[in-house]
């Protein structure tokens, strides 16, 4: 997976108008029932964001690729599952995952409207609480106005971050031959927190298996 990600970024890069399709792309497919839970769309997102300034291209046109991908995405999966009732969540694909139908039902009805907005952040359930919330009757109007939102907070968040990491590692890259103590202090610092992030992973494991023993 990481080398196809790695291939599409590449590709892209050398046609960066190409960008925007993708992240539009990135947002719908990760959307589609249970398939989305399985496609690295914020992934895909935040390294196209990387793009924006060397590619020379328009933030606001990226973020709104997010965004309408995303809304477009969510939609449908709604829609459909409006359409389809309960049924749907008893077909496949989504017969084949009935735990992850459980726990987009469970959180769903624990949530209520909220469980549309906080969906769009939690990968888990992205992908499925949208049809499930059709599927249980949740009204078209009540849908669209929370994911909508959801949406419009998403979409900068997943995309800036890549943007601004883009902008500073070219301004590293410029620095580099004046300043090569510039690149060795980010090399330590990011050494630094790659074990920190190690040992906090390392700890939480150690706890979570001694719970469970």
């Amino acid at each position: 997976m990481r080398t196809a990600i790695d291939s599409l970024l590449a590709l892209v890069a050398a046609h960066p108008v190409w960008a925007y399709g993708a992240t539009f792309l990135a947002a719908l497919l990760e959307a589609v029932p249970v398939l989305g839970s399985f496609v690295p769309g914020s992934t895909l997102i935040l390294g196209l964001g990387t793009m924006v300034i060397s590619g020379g291209l328009n933030l606001a046109t990226m973020v709104a690729s997010a965004a309408a991908g995303a809304v477009l995405g969510d939609g449908a999966a709604f829609l459909t599952g409006h359409r389809a009732k309960g049924r749907i969540l008893q077909t496949w694909p989504l017969s084949d995952h009935p735990e992850v139908v459980a726990r987009s039902k469970g959180f769903f009805i624990r949530h209520g409207l909220l469980a549309v907005f906080f969906a769009r952040f939690v990968a888990p359930v992205r992908a499925v609480v949208p049809v499930t919330a059709g599927a249980l009757g949740m009204s078209l109007p009540r849908f669209f106005a929370v994911n909508i939102a959801a949406v419009l907070l998403w979409a900068p968040l997943h995309v800036m971050p890549g943007a601004v990491a883009g902008a500073a590692l070219q301004r590293v890259d410029e620095a580099a031959p004046r300043h090569p103590w510039l690149i060795a202090a980010l090399v330590i610092v990011a050494g630094l927190l790659a074990v920190s992030l190690w040992q906090h992973l390392r700890h939480h494991t150690m706890i979570r298996k001694s719970g469970t023993g």
